[in-house]
């Protein structure tokens, strides 16, 4: 049994599952995807843009833009709450909730300010990772129409994802 330093969702089973049998969690990068970061990086103005996919213990990132980083440990992403619901999560100042002002990231490299994400929903409650738009700099707010883009963009990407895996099937 793991010690789980981080929420999870009745269906976490089933979705660790689906990421280990569909390969979605392996480390291959799709250029569509980081196309689609980069685009969103510039749509909304922040430091980095990431779809990411959580496993059981790591955060891979499975598209990045405007980062370096292939994966965190799990127990330190901030995904981990937004594949709770279908819900957008959003984080205005890291610093200011008690969830997160003493992660790793936000008291040291990179310096997450604010999280915003989306998530990647394959299909009904089983929510395989994020797309996330991250800055140094907190936001005083989100509005419903940026939400809205982003769980567009989220929405773009799951769809990404399942094409490559039915195109190397």
């Amino acid at each position: 049994m793991r010690d789980e330093n981080f929420p999870i969702g009745p269906e976490e089973a089933k979705r660790l599952r689906l990421l280990q049998t569909s390969g979605f969690a392996n480390n291959v990068r799709i250029a569509e995807l980081d196309a689609l970061c980069d685009d969103a990086r510039a749509a909304f103005g922040v430091k980095f843009s990431v779809v990411s996919l959580l496993t059981g213990e790591l955060q891979f990132l499975k598209a990045r833009s405007g980062i370096d980083v292939e994966s965190t440990p799990r127990d330190i992403a901030f995904c981990n709450y937004t594949i709770l619901t279908d819900d957008i999560f959003v984080i205005p100042d890291t610093t200011k909730d008690a969830r997160f002002r003493d992660n790793p990231m936000v008291v040291g490299d990179p310096h997450v300010r604010f999280y915003a994400g989306a998530p990647l929903i394959y299909v009904n409650n089983i929510r395989l990772g994020a797309f996330c738009l991250i800055d140094t700099t907190p936001r005083a707010e989100f509005r419903l129409g940026d939400q809205a883009e982003l769980a567009e963009y989220a929405e773009r990407a799951s769809h990404l994802l399942i094409q490559h895996l039915r195109s190397t099937a």
